[in-house]
């Protein structure tokens, strides 16, 4: 997410614009808490320091990807509950090591490995392709290539389409 929003909105600093109007902030703490009651998660928006860098985080879904996919969707839910519940900074090694524990993985295989440089350029790629197919934020999901779906909002649609799909 950093590196699509740094990329694509080069001059804006998100962590000293203004407040948003108190119209919208009032609308954000309630579709944040109709997520919660639909997800049955709890979010804290913002988390202290927001947005934070995630990106070993990010590596470590990439390399889960490839060498143990079985444990990637657990380690991004703890992920996503670190930050968004409990209101930790996945920036810091701590943090992800105790990720890493909680997920069956060993840290120091898991550290070794998001430091290699083929483990970055996937990530990079991943971004990069990303962009180029028109993502400005996350999630951004896509059916068949190029039909995008931007927003937790969306999956709705996405699955009308996915169905609609299916159903041709």
């Amino acid at each position: 997410m950093g590196g699509i929003f740094n990329a694509i909105n080069p001059t804006a600093d998100i962590r000293n614009r203004p407040p948003s109007p108190a119209a919208k902030s009032a609308y954000v703490r309630k579709d944040i808490g109709d997520w919660e009651k639909a997800l049955g998660v709890s979010i804290r928006f913002p988390p202290t320091g927001h947005p934070v860098n995630s990106v070993k985080v990010m590596r470590a879904c990439m390399v889960l990807l490839d060498s143990a996919p079985q444990k990637l969707v657990g380690f991004a839910r703890s992920a996503f509950q670190a930050y968004f519940t409990d209101d930790r900074d996945l920036s810091t090694d701590a943090v992800v090591e105790d990720l890493f524990r909680q997920a069956g993985l060993d840290p120091a295989w898991m550290f070794a490995k998001i430091g290699e440089q083929g483990v970055k350029d996937a990530l990079r790629r991943n971004v990069d392709e990303a962009m180029a197919r028109g993502a400005f934020g996350s999630p951004t999901m896509y059916l068949d290539g190029d039909d995008m779906y931007f927003g937790v909002d969306r999956i709705p649609l996405l699955r009308l389409a996915m169905e609609r799909k299916a159903a041709a």
